[in-house]
């Protein structure tokens, strides 16, 4: 790792595309790689910019999502939780209503045609919370894929059901003991075995992370989320919402509900982040809440892309804790760091106390319990409450569900 100069000053040095701005956002993104693995990532670019525009291609993810992954998904108005707020009117974006329980599912049917298009017959996948590496296995085993998935033992341990059902569907899940041995730990091990074999296997990056194309193509295969929800809440309210939330680990989820609201100023848009058990470097993982006292993070690069990063005084990376496996993660989305810095997005983050909170908030006011990773974002509307009123209309993104987490639930509630 570098501080923040020292990287602007080496960028003309550091291998990138010879293209003037592949995949940036403001100064944040684009490709900081090994040489071995530029020829995939510009194979993967051609095939991703090539299925675009092929109907084809945008025909049958079409047809995945509606008839396989379940979409379009429900905008529903959280009237329970409306009247005990007592604040604006809630809507809840039901992505946990989708096959396998989350919004991962979107991105991986994308990424699995594109495999299937460009002739790599085994997929690769890193996982935290477990529902990416589920959505891999599960695209792999309908497309016909061999899959592996890297996952850190801590996770293994938090997400033990999430790791069976990989299995069960037939993916090898390869545990991942170095470092903290979470998510972080898994992009590595993963981009290990890409480099081995990039002839042969495409790498299924599951969020905003990574080099170019991947913060692009994956947050154009998650906008569907955010398209959405803009027909539903005219539909349902005949205006648009007043405000956005959603929680941010490498941030696919807010991205994608995001995205087709950039164009609106009046809308605000809310990402939480994993505030864990303090401000100290360590503690947490809120890479772009410093003015809520979370220190630790500065530019920087990370697994192929520059943006903001928790590391110490040396350019270390830090470690990161989180109840979430999901949020669990140094680094943000490089498109996040540039809407922060644009003051288009405001970022958040919430403790592991609050997030258990809102989850059993939300689970006896409206019969769903979410994921930990949604319940952060559910959180961060509470405790924003002061500054709405009942002329504002939300909506939250509720990005997957709590079955995977029963057993932090029970244990700690």
């Amino acid at each position: 790792m570098f501080g923040a100069e020292e990287i602007r000053k080496s960028m003309s040095t550091i291998l990138q595309s010879p293209t003037t701005a592949p995949g940036r956002f403001g100064p944040y993104g684009g490709r900081y790689v090994p040489e071995t693995l530029m020829v995939p990532l510009f194979e993967l670019e051609r095939a991703y910019e090539t299925a675009k525009a092929d109907a084809s291609f945008q025909a049958q993810f079409q047809n995945l999502l509606a008839n396989f992954a379940g979409r379009p998904t429900p905008l529903q108005f959280a009237a329970r939780l409306t009247e005990k707020l007592g604040g604006p009117r809630i809507y809840l974006k039901r992505e946990d209503l989708l096959h396998t329980g989350a919004h991962k599912i979107n991105n991986a049917i994308g990424q699995g045609l594109l495999a299937v298009k460009m002739g790599k017959p085994r997929i690769i996948a890193e996982t935290g919370a477990g529902q990416h590496g589920v959505a891999s296995a599960t695209v792999a085993a309908h497309l016909g894929l061999e899959c592996v998935v890297h996952m850190g033992t801590e996770d293994m341990a938090r997400q033990a059901l999430n790791v069976a059902r990989m299995r069960m569907l037939g993916a090898e899940v390869v545990a991942v003991d170095s470092g903290s041995r979470t998510l972080k730990d898994a992009i590595n091990e993963a981009m290990r075995d890409w480099v081995t074999n990039v002839r042969t296997t495409h790498y299924l990056l599951g969020s905003v992370l990574g080099a170019h194309p991947y913060p692009t193509m994956v947050r154009d295969f998650q906008a569907v989320i955010g398209r959405e929800a803009r027909e539903q809440i005219l539909a349902a309210e005949k205006r648009l919402p007043t405000h956005l939330f959603a929680c941010v680990g490498g941030g696919s989820n807010s991205i994608g509900l995001f995205h087709q609201f950039l164009g609106d100023p009046q809308v605000k848009m809310i990402g939480i982040e994993a505030g864990g058990r303090g401000g100290q470097l360590g503690e947490h993982a809120a890479r772009l809440a410093a003015h809520q006292g979370f220190v630790g993070a500065r530019p920087g690069v990370l697994q192929g892309t520059y943006t903001y990063v928790l590391q110490n005084e040396d350019g270390q990376i830090a470690t990161t804790h989180s109840i979430s496996a999901g949020l669990d993660y140094p680094a943000i989305g490089p498109e996040h760091a540039w809407l922060a810095d644009q003051r288009r997005a405001e970022y958040s983050a919430v403790s592991d106390q609050a997030a258990l909170d809102a989850a059993r908030l939300l689970s006896r006011t409206q019969g769903i319990i979410p994921a930990l990773e949604s319940a952060h974002a559910i959180a961060g509307l509470v405790e924003r409450l002061p500054k709405l009123t009942k002329n504002d209309l939300v909506i939250l993104n509720l990005s997957g569900r709590g079955d995977k987490d029963m057993d932090t639930y029970s244990r700690l509630l």
